[in-house]
């Protein structure tokens, strides 16, 4: 299966995804994954992208495209894989698709996770990072079993920066003024498939198992 995960921050697609992940077998990839991987490796776009992250500068989405041909032709995404935080804008969709076409793989589904602002904000603003090993958990429904302790490592947990309600609240109108486009994109191809964010972690898990199955049948 070759499919796209979209939704807004905090809306669970990263859950989701490893858990169909798992599943399936199919590698989670994202954009962070892809470029770090790629900046180790020291492979010609690697290079380039470094260069552009040294910089404090966004990657282009030319370069970034090319990356991601390079980590969909490798034999790990033979069977599939899901992509994770990419597209973001309608321009890296049109690209990706075109980069698809070409090498005769285009996406087989998109699927966008939905969950009211209020729900979002609540979400990030509540959400706890370990330092030591990246662990999250929230502080209402996911919360440590010491407060401010890593159930994991015992590292400290913390709230990001960018985990604020004033700034989630910006994040979370640039993702909406992004992203509509895409899914109107994606929508208007019959690929768009629609996933309510809000319920129990194994209902939504369900329903795209089903959602899976349906379109690889098709």
């Amino acid at each position: 299966m070759r499919i796209v995960f979209l939704g807004a921050p905090g809306a669970g697609k990263g859950t989701q995804a490893r858990l169909v992940a798992d599943r399936h077998g199919i590698p989670q990839i994202s954009t962070g994954d892809i470029l770090r991987a790629a900046v180790k490796a020291g492979t010609p776009l690697g290079v380039e992208a470094k260069g552009y992250m040294d910089r404090g500068e966004l990657v282009p989405d030319a370069l970034m495209v090319g990356l991601i041909r390079d980590r969909l032709g490798q034999p790990d995404c033979a069977r599939g894989y899901i992509l994770d935080g990419f597209p973001r804008t309608l321009e890296q969709a049109r690209a990706l698709d075109s980069m698809l076409k070409e090498i005769g793989c285009p996406l087989q589904i998109a699927i966008d996770f939905t969950v009211p602002t209020e729900e979002l904000v609540r979400r990030l603003t509540g959400r706890r990072v370990c330092r030591n090993c990246g662990a999250s958990f929230h502080v209402v429904s996911a919360p440590p079993k010491q407060e401010g302790v890593c159930d994991a490592c015992g590292g400290e947990l913390y709230q990001r920066a960018d985990d604020n309600a004033e700034t989630v609240s910006k994040r979370l109108e640039v993702y909406d003024a992004q992203t509509a486009p895409i899914t109107d994109y994606y929508r208007a191809q019959g690929i768009l498939k629609t996933v309510d964010g809000t319920r129990e972690i194994g209902l939504i898990q369900s329903e795209l198992n089903d959602l899976l199955l349906s379109t690889a049948k098709a």
